[in-house]
């Protein structure tokens, strides 16, 4: 636990004094995720990165 900490400690302190989290990118992560689940098996990858620009833009 200590050595995860002191890897970790430069984030740890950021979220303490500043409260940021990289709680967006992971929301956006999460979203692309999911929507990659839902157009699975189209082939049309130009159409894929359109939806992604109008559903997430």
């Amino acid at each position: 636990a200590a050595e995860s900490i002191d890897l970790h400690k430069t984030n740890i302190l950021n979220y303490f004094i500043n409260r940021s989290t990289n709680a967006s990118a992971e929301l956006f992560n999460a979203k692309l995720k999911n929507f990659w689940a839902l157009v699975r098996g189209v082939r049309d990858k130009k159409f894929h990165l359109f939806r992604i620009a109008k559903f997430y833009g």
